[in-house]
């Protein structure tokens, strides 16, 4: 049996193998351990020279080998996965807004088993939970028309994070001064405006560590890039500055839980601002796969 991926044929042996299934999860495997392919998943399968005719790739699995005589496997990255997943669910919130509450139920429900529904819960577990507690418009959840805004976010951060971060940056200046301020708002009284700057922090936070996974997604060599410390005193690794960013951020909030109003203070004026200025000014340097300038 001739066994290609993406069209080429592939190099594989058959040993004890009698289902699609089994060669497909060697394949993922293969994948999953080999550096150059990191990221990349199954995506699709042809059966014979024909789109596989079963509704899920899981549903093909159990396809016994004896009865073919050739498969191409396709195969794409997580970025071409996560946008076709987005763009479909927010092609779909548009359509279901015109049908009735019946209808928008079941078609909640085909989306909740269709492959691109799964490869959102595994991959963004937490957006995944978001978006169906919108569609099952449970009480507290956000908006049609917010999560709509999410969703076009987080296309325009994989379909081109350089100008994604570069827009951040006057944001990133305002929650810098922000947190600056804290150790006055709290000595002050203005405790419901350092809450709002916790709020607004974290939510930059997140989005700048997902455009990090992408700039290494699409090729950046993080831990080849240097940048100014803090203190200005020396040069370091941009994969370090992380950590040490990741390491306060993670004592703001155990200080904050217990309500060490001083050591927040410190930490989101000596610690974060200036390293949330580093960090979002060396990444506004990178460009797809290339080191910073």
């Amino acid at each position: 049996m001739e066994i290609k991926i993406n069209g080429i044929a592939a190099d594989i042996t058959l040993e004890s193998e009698k289902t699609i299934g089994e060669i497909m999860a060697g394949v993922q495997q293969w994948l999953d351990n080999t550096s150059t392919t990191a990221g990349i998943y199954i995506s699709g399968l042809e059966i014979d020279g024909k789109e596989n005719e079963h509704s899920t790739l899981d549903m093909a699995f159990e396809y016994p080998l004896d009865s073919i005589s050739s498969i191409n496997i396709k195969t794409s990255t997580w970025a071409e996965l996560m946008l076709m997943a987005l763009f479909e669910l927010r092609n779909d919130l548009d359509y279901w807004d015109t049908q009735n509450k019946e209808d928008r139920q079941q078609n909640r429900q085909r989306w909740e088993q269709s492959a691109r529904a799964v490869f959102l819960q595994r991959q963004e577990p937490n957006l995944f939970q978001m978006i169906l507690a919108a569609l099952e418009e449970r009480e507290l959840a956000i908006s049609k028309t917010d999560l709509n805004g999410i969703l076009s976010e987080r296309i325009r951060e994989i379909e081109n994070p350089s100008q994604e971060i570069s827009a951040l940056k006057p944001i990133t200046e305002e929650i810098a001064k922000r947190l600056e301020d804290m150790p006055l708002d709290m000595q002050t009284g203005k405790d419901l405006k350092a809450a709002e700057t916790i709020t607004l922090f974290s939510g930059l936070t997140e989005k700048i560590f997902r455009l990090i996974f992408l700039f290494s997604h699409f090729g950046t060599d993080i831990k080849s890039i240097q940048l100014d410390s803090i203190n200005g005193s020396e040069q370091q690794s941009l994969s370090g500055s992380i950590e040490e960013f990741k390491a306060a951020l993670k004592e703001l909030i155990t200080a904050y839980e217990n309500k060490d109003t001083v050591l927040v203070g410190d930490l989101a004026e000596y610690e974060l601002a200036p390293r949330l200025r580093s960090l979002t000014s060396a990444l506004c340097n990178i460009k797809y796969g290339e080191k910073a300038e």
